[in-house]
């Protein structure tokens, strides 16, 4: 129930934004994924041959087989496509808090469009998200990796770009020193390289102040300056919009592992739960369709982590303990009176709340047992006298309240209780 609740709020969210929603097949052709997300994704994902003899692989995201996806029906959809997937992925990782090898993702995504704009909105949307989900405290930290880029290209490292920026993801597990380690010993740079790259990774402040440290190192690179502006934009767009700013903060070390981000990136993490890491994670991948078609076709996006946003929840005491969608239990005395229970029912329903009738005339004990361990908020009873009398007992369970109402009040009485 509380996965369906996420879900269903993640959905709403995304709707209100006007993406639509799509599916894609769990199975790829394996060179479809592999060489997409960089070497560790491609040692996660699962990969066989099926009995036709066709090297497949199982979706270890929901972007990579979107860019597929649109590459090959982007005639039919127009730009900007403008949709929202919410299916299980599958990556042969080490299992742990919230992490599994088979996930739900909850992606959102802009196709063909390469406006800053949609950059901006899709942190608005992460930011809805989570506001509607109920979590009070949560950063959103962005960064952009043209702004990585330039500065390894004035520093001549962009030749080696992909290993610096696996090495800086790792950041906040392994700190520092041992970094510049990975860089130096890994990677092929020089320590004082590698000491540039943290320097400007770990700059901290506001992100009016690191905006402003970050203009003087990138100076002279077209690439940087770039991925400056588009940052400069966003932190002004989001106080106009009136984005708590606490909310919002410009993280200059996030690189993502994935190789196919090229522009803004976000990852999202939970202030009173730190340690369970990012939640919702995406960014800008303009090159990703290329492989596919030779229509440009940019994109950006952003995904939540369901089955570690829901672990999340459990420990901040945020889901329902109720394993019923329905609030109302219609209890059963008299077997005869069966069409009466489920008449009731039926008229709850009509008005818009789920009602269950208990199959059996069982005693009174066993039922409310029943309605308490399935999270039933309201218990309907009646029996020889309230059939005679044209009345109800309505049972709050979770108030404890107790009143006799005539049918017709039945469920204006049930709609107060259940607000």
């Amino acid at each position: 129930m509380a996965r369906e609740h996420l879900i269903d709020t993640a959905r709403q969210v995304y709707r209100s934004y006007g993406f639509a929603p799509i599916d894609t097949p769990a199975l790829e052709y394996a060179e479809v994924l592999l060489g997409k997300g960089g070497e560790e994704s491609d040692k996660q994902v699962f990969r066989f041959t099926d009995q036709g003899d066709r090297d497949v692989a199982m979706r270890f995201d929901l972007t990579v087989p979107l860019a597929r996806y649109s590459a090959q029906h982007i005639q039919e959809l127009g730009t900007p496509f403008r949709r929202y997937h919410i299916g299980p992925v599958w990556r042969g990782e080490r299992p742990a808090r919230g992490r599994y090898r088979e996930f739900m993702q909850c992606d959102f995504d802009t196709i063909g469009s390469d406006s800053n704009a949609t950059d901006i909105e899709t942190l608005m949307v992460i930011h809805d998200l989570f506001e509607k989900i109920g979590i009070e405290r949560f950063t959103i930290r962005v960064n952009n990796r043209r702004v990585l880029n330039g500065l390894l290209e004035k520093n001549d490292l962009l030749q080696h770009a992909s290993g610096i920026l696996r090495a800086l993801d790792k950041l906040d597990k392994i700190g520092r020193d041992k970094v510049v380690a990975e860089m130096v010993e890994q990677v092929g740079i020089s320590e004082a390289q590698a000491g540039n790259v943290l320097d400007m990774a770990m700059l901290t402040g506001t992100p009016d102040e690191i905006l402003t440290s970050l203009d003087g190192m990138l100076q002279g690179s077209e690439t940087g300056e770039t991925g400056l502006s588009n940052l400069q934009e966003l932190f002004g767009t989001i106080r106009t919009c009136g984005l708590p700013q606490d909310r919002v903060t410009l993280d200059v070390s996030i690189a993502r592992g994935l190789n196919y981000y090229t522009g803004t990136i976000y990852e999202t993490f939970l202030g009173d739960l730190p340690g369970i890491g990012s939640v919702c994670s995406g960014g800008r991948y303009d090159n990703l369709a290329q492989l596919f078609t030779s229509q440009k076709l940019p994109g950006v996006g952003a995904s939540l982590g369901v089955d570690r946003m829901l672990a999340a929840m459990e420990e901040l005491g945020m889901t329902e303990k109720a394993t019923t969608p329905a609030p109302v239990l219609v209890t059963m005395f008299e077997r005869e009176r069966a069409a009466d229970y489920m008449q009731i029912a039926r008229t709850l329903r009509q008005a818009g709340i789920g009602a269950e009738v208990f199959p059996e005339a069982k005693g009174i004990g066993k039922q409310m047992k029943y309605a308490n361990r399935k999270g039933f908020q309201v218990a309907l009873i009646a029996g020889t006298d309230e059939f005679a009398s044209g009345t109800w007992q309505v049972k709050g369970l979770v108030d404890g309240s107790q009143q006799q109402v005539a049918t017709e009040q039945v469920v204006a009485t049930i709609e107060a209780l259940i607000r």
